[in-house]
């Protein structure tokens, strides 16, 4: 139940939308993930291909929260709860607004390249994105659709919260999905390779779309791009060794190493997801288990190694060791990320070996485990994220944040609850994951606390 990528979602997606075929369908995608896809099911259904650009508006001080979205035309949608859960103020969503309508037109310049919406009125449009979540953006991009007096309009995506799906089924005249499951963490969690979409790749896609359409044959299929598999390693430790899934991009400028607390880490959907995010930012991962396949057997019964902070800390150290004399990752600065009772683990072999690791995020982490002293010489800036409806660990991870000395931030996610499952909760955490990571571990960073 998972994708390859957005071609193969897409094509998915348009075996199950060839019923309409014969109703002469605009497919209108949203930029930028929406576009391959909607390419995909364009070609397929042998109808033309155009976007409708939405843009999200990010909360002040948490850009990667959606408060809502604007669509070309100034159509928008705000969600009411977030609003004055953040307490932003009117004057606040205006400033912001403002701005994004800004980057909106210039996207619809570069894509469309001076070419006018196509016309809407009376025809049957398909509205395509890579995945929903929320909603936010197809609520905006719905919104501005009608404006345009469309005869009918198909919101289609791979994969939709299944409690989104119910919503948005009250706002089109028919909604296509393949999958709409109840435990849907995040879009990209159901895709093998969920690479960031470029401009260039949008405009690459419309171009050839249009160009197609204007001689009248079909749209050419798109290349399937090279897999990228990760190595498998096995690091030795004392007792055993540690398996883990070592996956370096092109020109990587930084390792992130995932600590768990059970030996189930480098399966872990969630870490996966968050590290997909965290490759296409540049960022080489390493996922690992930290327990040996025996130690793991005994923690599943007794559960007293995923508490044992200092073995798991041991075990990191181990691991982190290994990274930096390993030829292809000696260069990379090392970052820990860190979930559950891992994330006291990272802070004390951060605290232990200072000068080789340089930042930390903590999802739902416990890092009061990692006690005051480590805490108080943590060298690391640490970046420590919960759900807004964890409330226990949410204290406690207020208290452990009085007591570092290093640069730090804390940021909830409206809500959220402990594993992050709630639609587009965990997104949010793999990009303020790949914003702190992507800003210290570069040089400049690496020089100022050097």
């Amino acid at each position: 139940m998972r994708f390859v990528d957005r071609v193969e979602a897409g094509q998915q997606l348009a075996e199950l939308l060839k019923p309409f075929r014969d109703e002469n369908p605009l497919v209108l995608a949203l930029p930028r993930g929406g576009v391959p896809v909607g390419y995909e099911v364009a070609r397929i259904l042998s109808a033309p291909l155009d976007v409708i650009v939405v843009r999200k508006l990010g909360a002040p001080m948490q850009p990667e929260l959606g408060l809502g979205a604007i669509a070309e035309g100034g159509a928008m949608w705000v969600d009411s709860w977030l609003l004055r859960e953040l307490d932003v103020s009117p004057k606040q969503l205006e400033g912001i607004a403002q701005r994004e309508a800004a980057e909106l037109e210039r996207r619809v310049a570069l894509y469309r390249g001076g070419r006018p919406l196509p016309t809407i009125e009376g025809r049957t449009v398909i509205v395509v994105d890579d995945g929903v979540a929320t909603g936010g953006t197809v609520r905006a991009a719905l919104r501005a659709l009608r404006e345009h007096h469309p005869k009918r309009v198909i919101l289609a995506v791979p994969v939709i919260a299944a409690g989104t799906a119910i919503a948005l089924r009250r706002e089109v005249d028919d909604l296509i999905c393949v999958f709409a499951p109840e435990d849907f963490y995040a879009v990209g969690a159901w895709y093998d390779e969920f690479s960031q979409t470029t401009d260039a790749e949008v405009k690459s896609l419309l171009d050839a779309a249009h160009e197609a359409s204007l001689h009248g044959r079909p749209a050419p299929a798109t290349p399937a791009p090279p897999a990228a598999d990760p190595d498998e390693v096995s690091i030795p430790c004392a007792g055993g060794s540690l398996e883990g899934l070592l996956h370096i991009p092109r020109a990587a400028h930084g390792l992130v190493i995932f600590a768990h607390g059970s030996g189930s880490g480098r399966h872990s959907p969630r870490n996966q997801h968050v590290a997909r995010v965290l490759r296409d930012a540049g960022l080489a991962t390493l996922l690992l288990d930290l327990l040996t396949l025996e130690e793991e057997r005994v923690d599943e019964v007794t559960g007293h190694l995923r508490f044992d902070i200092e073995f798991l800390a041991r075990r990191l150290i181990t691991a982190t060791r290994w990274a930096a004399q390993r030829p292809d990752t000696a260069h990379l600065p090392i970052g820990y990320f860190g979930a559950s009772t891992g994330a006291g683990a990272a802070l004390v072999a951060a605290a232990q070996i200072p000068d080789l690791v340089h930042a930390i995020v903590s999802r739902g982490g416990r890092p009061d485990l990692a006690g005051a002293k480590s805490l108080a010489i943590v060298k690391a800036p640490t970046l420590l994220i919960v759900g807004g409806r964890d409330e226990e660990v949410l204290q406690l991870n207020r208290q452990a944040m009085a007591l570092l000395q290093v640069q730090h931030r804390l940021v909830v996610v409206p809500g959220a609850t402990h594993l992050f499952e709630e639609p587009g909760t965990l997104d949010a955490v793999a990009r303020l994951a790949a914003g702190w990571f992507s800003q210290h571990l570069v040089p400049g960073a690496l020089e100022a606390r050097a």
